[in-house]
């Protein structure tokens, strides 16, 4: 397997989680210690979708999220440019279309979408993988309609900065161990502790949707400042 490096670059993110497919639901909950699952079901009631809304989840991997707005009425396209993660989520549903989610490949940073096609766009721990994180926030604008949100759901900084450094400690050292001993992949979680360590903090990834054309942006902390949510809207 590639390791990704933190240029990003498309084909090896994509060969990294081709290689964790199998396992990746079940590593995000070892290494979040459940937590995962909170922060998933944050990230769905701030997109609060409604039936007959049409959202996309980004980044959907196996589609694990995406069943979350089908639940509450929506239909959901599950977009991710790893085919391995794709396959996975195909098989475990039983087609690439059923259910109300629907799962297509593509690029954050060139969405296969027509302008305007989105209720609400979502990407939950994907945009950090993006070597381009401000032309896929304008792409993802350019596909929601006016009026549409945007949620992302990220991993972050703990604004105590003591306390952070305690953080990075676990994120340098035991993560990749621990994820590496359930997955059997331990370079690809190397590589997730050192995208979550040159991440913005929330205020700076605030601007970026700001620069990108987003308005009414705000944030919220998640399990201390760990993860942090983002919420911004279309306007024109």
């Amino acid at each position: 397997m590639t390791r990704a490096k933190l240029d990003k670059k498309p084909q090896d993110v994509a060969a990294m989680f081709d290689g964790i497919a199998s396992r990746y639901d079940l590593v995000n909950d070892v290494i979040s210690l459940g937590q995962d699952r909170v922060w998933r079901r944050a990230a769905v009631n701030a997109v609060d979708a409604h039936s007959g809304e049409l959202v996309l989840d980004l980044a959907a991997g196996t589609g694990t999220s995406s069943e979350s707005f089908v639940r509450k009425g929506a239909r959901v396209i599950a977009c991710d440019f790893s085919l391995g993660m794709l396959r996975a989520g195909v098989e475990r549903r039983g087609g690439a279309s059923r259910g109300g989610v629907t799962f297509v490949a593509g690029d954050a940073l060139r969405l296969p979408f027509a302008d305007e096609t989105f209720d609400a766009v979502t990407i939950s721990f994907g945009l950090r993988n993006v070597n381009d994180a401000g032309q896929a926030l304008r792409e993802m604008r350019r596909v929601t309609k006016v009026g549409g949100r945007l949620v992302i759901c990220e991993f972050s900084h703990i604004p105590v900065e003591a306390v952070d450094r305690i953080y990075s400690t676990y994120l340098m050292a035991a993560l990749p161990r621990i994820a590496g001993a359930v997955s059997g992949r331990g370079e690809a979680y190397d590589y997730l502790s050192e995208s979550i360590m040159a991440w913005p903090t929330q205020p700076e990834l605030a601007r970026d949707l700001q620069d990108a054309g987003w308005s009414r942006v705000a944030w919220r902390n998640l399990t201390l400042g760990t993860v942090a949510l983002h919420r911004a809207f279309r306007e024109e």
